[in-house]
């Protein structure tokens, strides 16, 4: 609770004058007995005047000076100077930069609001650090004051309804900001794309960024960082090109997010030609650009190039050990990064995004009793409470080693409640096992969170064709017919010579079609020498052996590989990312190919990346 004026004036303490001299004049001796023996001899000499307090609360400010400021506050209530609305402004800044809103909410209250800079300032503090209602509800307070919203104002209250992805009340800012006429200003701007990206809605954040005519670099990376944060990274990266057209020099943010854009979509090309820029440009040696770097070869498949660059971190920050663990985790490699959570644990605390890489390292690798232990000590020895990531992780590594009990038990114990995802990886798990009751009641689940998804149909149907419950398939495909939807198209693509091509299953649209498949047609005689027979249980359409053979041969991963094989030199390393699960079949057949071809082949599917070499696969048949 804050001091209030008292009519009888206190004689300040010693300790507080020798604070204020040393703020005044901080090149002060700091000998006690030198500052003692001035103040004895005139106890008030050393109160400043008006000017040097607004220097002193500045130089609080500055160096958010907490104690110092209290303790100069107490002097000015003391004084009769604490309502001073000049000194009461400084002091309600200090508050609220020093994360102390209770104290500057309290004297905001006591002193006269017609200066619009006392206003913006507890905006921002409450903008920063919530509750980010409270920036909200001052906002409309300010408007009923009657005081016109700044350039200031507006940046602080957007970033309060950004928090709470607050639409309604952002598009009436908005509405505001055209009115006092600040839209075309970078600031505002900036934060009203900001605003409509966090709610989700690119398009108005696109719209706005389209009328604004003059556009330094804080608005492009604005526009840039709504693009990839709504899963757009390929306008992402082609905003990046229009933007280095416009001559605007980028930033560690700009690299930073257009490297994640490429990761978000294993565009290596485009990642090392940033790389290259970076290097070009002395932005490598930014810890944040080459963390980015680290992820983004990761990513990509490059996970011997992505460790050379943690390595060469000049700091290892929690977010550098968490993409190079999560890398590790992605591609398979369980041993690695479970030996490079053990080295990080002995030079940083690991948090709860660490623990989503272990686990899924463990999942990954099918290791049952150490994912448990890890589960275990991130509650117990972490305090670190699961999140409904670190749940999913756990229920697929319990339904893929056939634990389906278990992992529905600890659906229902969980802490936080169940998503999509959740239920998502039981229904796989329940195909993979052949358990149709379980199945049926994950799906019932999945039904009432997204019922739209037709993939969630799709895979109980499999599980009941798998167990010759043919009533059920009917039943399923009617369901869906009846409710519009359709099955997922499975989708491959692949990068070569900069451009992307993309594959569906059968798809014979391709320019080089025909090459393509007689290249699968060669490919496939040399694998049925090699022992290859195709399997066709995947297929649960009503045709013969020969059409299903066909229809698993021709799948949309295997397009965009033999495009690969007949566009690229023997022995270059193909990357192919597909938008659904890799088949069993296309999986068996993807080693007969690298073994064949001698080519080292990478699928990135929905679930992981599959490292082809030599006839094996990294992820030990395990997915």
């Amino acid at each position: 609770m804050l001091l209030q004026t008292t009519t009888k004036l206190k004689r300040p303490s010693l300790s507080q004058y020798t604070l204020l001299s040393f703020l005044i004049n901080p090149t002060i001796s700091d000998s006690s007995s030198t500052v003692i023996h001035h103040q004895s001899q005139s106890p008030y000499h050393s109160v400043p005047s008006p000017i040097d307090t607004k220097s002193v609360l500045q130089s609080c400010i500055a160096r958010r000076a907490l104690e110092p400021g209290r303790q100069l506050h107490a002097h000015l209530c003391l004084t009769g100077l604490g309502h001073d609305t000049n000194l009461a402004t400084k002091l309600v800044n200090l508050y609220c930069v020093c994360d102390s809103l209770c104290n500057a909410h309290h004297l905001f209250d006591r002193i006269p609001k017609n200066n619009i800079f006392l206003w913006n300032v507890l905006i921002r503090g409450y903008a920063w650090n919530g509750p980010y209602q409270v920036a909200i509800s001052l906002y409309y307070q300010m408007l009923d004051y009657g005081i016109v919203p700044d350039n200031f104002t507006f940046p602080f209250v957007l970033k309060a309804c950004s928090a709470l992805s607050a639409i309604d009340v952002g598009r009436d800012v908005h509405e505001h900001v055209i009115r006092t006429r600040w839209e075309t200003d970078v600031f505002v701007g900036a934060a009203l794309i900001d605003m409509y990206a966090k709610c989700g809605c690119v398009g108005d954040s696109r719209r706005v960024f389209d009328t604004i005519h003059v556009r330094d670099v804080v608005l492009w990376n604005s526009m840039l960082a709504a693009y990839s944060q709504n899963g757009c990274p390929e306008e992402c990266l082609s905003l990046c090109g229009e933007m280095a057209s416009n001559s605007v020099r980028p930033t560690v943010a700009t690299l930073v997010t257009a490297i994640s854009s490429s990761a978000d979509i294993a565009a290596l090309p485009q990642g090392r030609e940033l790389h290259g820029f970076s290097w070009r440009h002395g932005f490598e040696i930014q810890d944040k650009v080459k963390t980015a770097l680290v992820d983004m070869y990761a990513k990509s498949g490059s996970v011997k190039v992505a460790r050379n660059l943690f390595e060469r971190l000049m700091e290892k920050r929690i977010v550098s050990w968490n993409a190079m663990i999560t890398g590790y985790a992605m591609h398979g490699h369980t041993t690695k990064a479970l030996d490079l959570f053990k080295q990080m644990t002995g030079e940083t605390w690991p948090d709860h995004i660490t623990f989503v890489g272990v686990l899924s390292a463990c999942n990954h690798g099918g290791l049952l009793d150490e994912g448990k232990e890890f589960f275990e000590s991130m509650m117990r020895d972490y305090r670190i409470e699961p999140t409904v990531q670190h749940y999913t992780c756990m229920v697929d590594l319990l339904g893929h080693c056939g634990r389906l009990d278990e992992a529905y038990d600890l659906i229902l114990q969980m802490r936080v409640i169940p998503d999509s995802g959740i239920w998502g990886a039981l229904l796989n798990s329940c195909k993979i096992h052949g358990n149709v009751e379980l199945g049926e009641l994950a799906l019932e689940r999945l039904i009432e969170l997204e019922p739209d998804d037709a993939g969630n149909y799709v895979i109980l149907s499999n599980i009941y064709a798998q167990a010759g419950k043919w009533e059920g398939v009917a039943k399923l495909r009617k369901l869906m017919t009846d409710r519009g939807l359709k099955k997922s198209i499975a989708c491959s693509w692949i990068e070569v010579k900069n451009k992307v091509h993309a594959f569906l299953s059968g798809d014979t649209s391709h320019p080089m079609s025909d090459e393509i498949y007689a290249e699968l047609e060669r490919v496939g005689g040399l694998m049925a020498e090699a022992g290859y027979v195709p399997n066709t249980a995947p297929v649960f359409h009503d045709v013969d052996d020969d059409e299903k053979t066909r229809m698993v041969c021709s799948h949309s991963e295997r397009l965009a590989i033999a495009f690969g094989l007949i566009s690229t030199p023997p022995g270059t390393k193909l990357l192919v990312t597909k938008n659904l699960r890799v088949c069993e079949d296309c999986h068996v057949a993807i080693k007969f190919i690298s073994k064949i071809t001698q080519r080292e082949l990478i699928i990135r599917d929905v679930n992981r990346y599959h490292h082809f070499k030599d006839g094996v696969c990294s992820c030990g048949d395990y997915w």
